[in-house]
């Protein structure tokens, strides 16, 4: 199979998530679809893998930018709504030896308006994401992200 996008990405996690949609596909009874459920997959692991820009996303799969902004929130709100909550993640936790919290920025576009999202540690915009994983970092759970600079 050809593909339009060419990224670092293991066959496990592409079918993962084809999979995931084509169940959700199945459920709301959806009848046609512009692209079927492996390029929607892969659509959206390029982008959260890349970053890969919408009007790139669109010209490469030859859907509209709209699309693949719908294509994406599907894709990202299924994986969301398979995360574990914390009392989940907190039972797994009591089963290791140790777990790992560890965090990041995640860089945004955003305009100097939105100060709350101004870093000044790292001199940009962005939305701080926490996990927790086990030793071998695999994710046991993801904080909800927030804005790179606590409102007061």
């Amino acid at each position: 199979m050809s593909t339009p996008s060419s990224i670092d990405l293991c066959n496990r996690s592409l079918r993962f998530l084809t999979g995931q949609l084509a169940v959700r596909r199945r459920e709301i009874g959806t009848r046609w679809r512009r692209l079927p459920a492996a390029p929607q997959a892969l659509l959206a692991l390029a982008h959260l893998r890349c970053g890969d820009t919408y009007a790139r996303l669109a010209a490469g799969f030859g859907i509209g930018i709209a699309t693949v902004h719908r294509y994406i929130r599907e894709a990202v709100d299924l994986l969301a709504a398979l995360t574990p909550t914390l009392t989940e993640a907190m039972e797994t936790i009591q089963e290791k030896a140790f777990v790992i919290l560890d965090g990041t920025l995640l860089p945004i576009d955003r305009i100097a308006a939105d100060t709350p999202y101004y870093s000044g540690k790292h001199n940009r915009h962005g939305m701080h994401v926490q996990v927790l994983t086990d030793p071998f970092g695999r994710l046991l759970w993801p904080h909800p992200s927030c804005p790179a600079r606590p409102t007061t």
